[in-house]
């Protein structure tokens, strides 16, 4: 794995990560660490605010996860390596996308891998587990999760939401379709849904891929990207339903390029902690071309009145130092 991070490294240009200061306030900066990192998933475990990327380097190298962690989102430590394909052994290219969840004191690591084109190659959404926020994480199954396509889902970009009734419900989806399933507890496997069915789709309108849940006031605020992750016209945009199943209608587009700030602004996340809303999000600088050249960056999110989401404004700045003790 030496040569890989090496190789990977020599792709990343390694920006330096700044801390504001306005009017004695400090803020994060974007983008928040240092290195080429993209589709983050943002979450709070153990009174640390955790971001988990995907390392943004050719598919041959992206063989292997870090992670950051935070107590104030201004000052990150970077935990190295805490999966690679040494222990997901049915991978043999690029994982990427990660979501995680925690569930009676487990820390279960959702991904993608291998990025299959049809159902005979091997490859899909893998799910890993670990005792630790930081892993080292382990290979729950030994194979893929979900391995083929259905309902025209390429089996990519998971993420796993948790009802307030304790269900846990994955969205997952490439080639312009989204399912979602039931899963069990233990992550294993999938809960058919009361017509005996295990998949549903739940395509938005212009959907791509990218999906994300969060709940607010008794809603459920769908997300997703649009676009291509390669272009400068990538972008997030979302719905609003009363049920995990939709339907869901799309509003309209929250977080886009920035002729000031970056282009190819998706693959998101969002943290709540304090009455804040977060968004992580990847975005590529405005010097930059490569299609792997894409920076982890966070603002705030705000609504309005009616409950609508603001469209989001991409800063320099990032958002201001807020402790979880």
């Amino acid at each position: 794995m030496k040569k890989l991070f090496i190789g990977c490294s020599v792709f990343a240009l390694f920006i330096s990560c700044i801390s504001f200061r306005q009017k004695n306030v400090l803020y994060s900066g974007n983008p928040i660490f240092q290195g080429w990192y993209a589709d983050p998933e943002g979450v709070v475990f153990d009174d640390k605010y955790w971001i988990y990327p995907t390392v943004s380097c050719p598919y041959t190298e992206g063989v292997y996860f870090d992670c950051f962690s935070s107590s104030d989102l201004v000052h990150w430590e970077k935990h190295s390596n805490i999966l690679d394909t040494t222990e997901i052994k049915w991978a043999w290219q690029t994982m990427w996308a990660p979501a995680i969840v925690e569930n009676n004191g487990k820390y279960y690591f959702f991904f993608s891998a291998n990025d299959i084109q049809n159902d005979d190659q091997v490859g899909g959404i893998g799910v890993a587990v670990a005792d630790r926020p930081q892993g080292p994480f382990k290979d729950l199954l030994g194979k893929p999760l979900i391995d083929k396509f259905y309902n025209g889902a390429q089996p990519i970009d998971q993420f796993v939401f948790k009802d307030d009734d304790g269900t846990f419900y994955m969205y997952y989806g490439g080639w312009r379709h989204c399912n979602m399933v039931k899963i069990k507890s233990d992550f294993t496997g999938f809960i058919p849904f009361d017509d005996g069915s295990i998949f549903k789709e739940v395509t938005p309108e212009n959907y791509v891929e990218g999906p994300f849940m969060f709940k607010r006031k008794g809603k459920y605020y769908f997300m997703w990207s649009e676009g291509g992750w390669t272009g400068p016209d990538y972008r997030v945009a979302y719905a609003i339903a009363d049920s995990p199943f939709g339907p869901f209608k799309r509003i309209g587009t929250i977080l886009e390029q920035d002729p000031d700030i970056a282009t190819g602004a998706g693959h998101h996340s969002v943290i709540i902690v304090k009455d804040k809303y977060y968004i992580i999000y990847h975005r590529r600088p405005l010097t930059e071309t490569d299609q792997f050249s894409r920076a982890t960056c966070i603002d705030e999110m705000s609504f309005d009145e009616n409950g609508f989401i603001n469209p989001i404004k991409m800063t320099f700045e990032g958002v201001k130092a807020n402790p979880l003790k």
